[in-house]
C-alpha cells in the first residue's frame, strides 16, 4: 500500500473528537473537492506492508485508528488492514469522500463518509448505493459553505431519511464559512445534527502537516 503519513494526533473531528488517535493517510485520491485541505496526499507517499503499517500505529500506544486519505479505499489492501487494526484490539474509524462502495468493509469499523455539496464540486460523484450500508453507530458529514450547500444538504438528509439512519455531521468549510453562521441555521431550523469542527486547526493552525 502507499501511505502518505502516519502520526498520532488529537481527532479533530467527529464524534471522537478530542481523543487522542492514530492516523494513517493513505495516498491518492479520485476526487477535486474545492476546499481540500490534504492536496499533497494526492501523490505523495511510501510503500508499506501492512505489517509496517501496524509496527508504527502500536509504536504510538493509542488504540484509536483512523485510516483516511486521500481515499483510502481505493487501495484494495485497506480492507484487510482494517480486519488486522481490528483484531489486534484496536478501534478503527475509517473516513472515506462516498463515492467508493463501503459494503466489504469489516462491520466493527466506524465509517466516517462524506456526501460532496454543490460548491464541492464533487456532488454528483456520490455512489449513493452506500446510504443502504450505514450502521447506527456511522457517520455521515457534510462540508458546507454557504447557504446554498446548507439548503441542499437539509434536502438531501429528508429524501434519504437520513436522521435515524446514522449520526449526522455539519462541518463550515473552514476559513470559508463561519461556525456561528451555520450554527445559527441549525438553531433556527431545529435541525438535530452535529455542528461539527476541525478544532485540530484551531489547535495547530492551518498549514500544519502531521496533527
Amino acid at each position: 500500500m502507499k501511505v502518505c503519513e502516519i502520526f498520532a494526533s488529537i481527532q479533530g473531528e467527529s464524534t471522537y473528537v478530542g481523543m487522542p488517535c492514530v492516523f494513517v493517510r493513505m495516498t491518492g485520491c479520485n476526487l477535486r473537492c474545492s476546499y481540500c485541505d490534504t492536496t499533497y496526499a494526492y501523490n505523495e507517499g511510501k510503500d508499506m506492508s501492512d505489517d509496517e503499517i501496524i509496527e508504527t500505529v502500536k509504536s504510538h500506544r493509542i488504540k484509536l485508528v483512523e485510516i483516511t486519505g486521500g481515499e483510502p479505499l481505493l487501495q484494495k489492501d485497506i480492507l484487510s488492514l482494517t480486519e488486522k487494526l481490528l483484531d489486534d484490539g484496536f478501534s478503527v474509524l475509517i473516513e472515506t469522500n462516498g463515492s467508493v462502495g463501503i459494503k466489504d468493509i469489516d462491520k466493527r469499523a466506524v465509517i466516517i463518509m462524506d456526501i460532496k455539496t454543490p460548491k464541492s464540486g464533487m456532488s454528483d460523484k456520490m455512489n449513493l448505493d452506500n446510504l443502504n450500508l450505514l450502521k447506527s453507530g456511522d457517520e455521515l458529514k457534510f462540508v458546507i459553505t454557504d447557504r446554498e450547500d446548507y439548503e441542499w444538504t437539509k434536502e438531501f438528509i429528508k429524501k434519504y431519511q437520513l436522521i435515524n439512519k446514522c449520526k449526522i455531521l455539519l462541518s463550515p468549510a473552514f476559513g470559508i464559512l463561519q461556525p456561528s453562521e451555520l450554527s445559527q441555521w441549525m438553531l433556527a431550523d431545529e435541525l438535530p445534527a452535529r455542528l461539527n469542527l476541525q478544532i485540530h486547526k484551531y489547535i495547530y493552525g492551518n498549514e500544519q502537516r502531521g496533527i
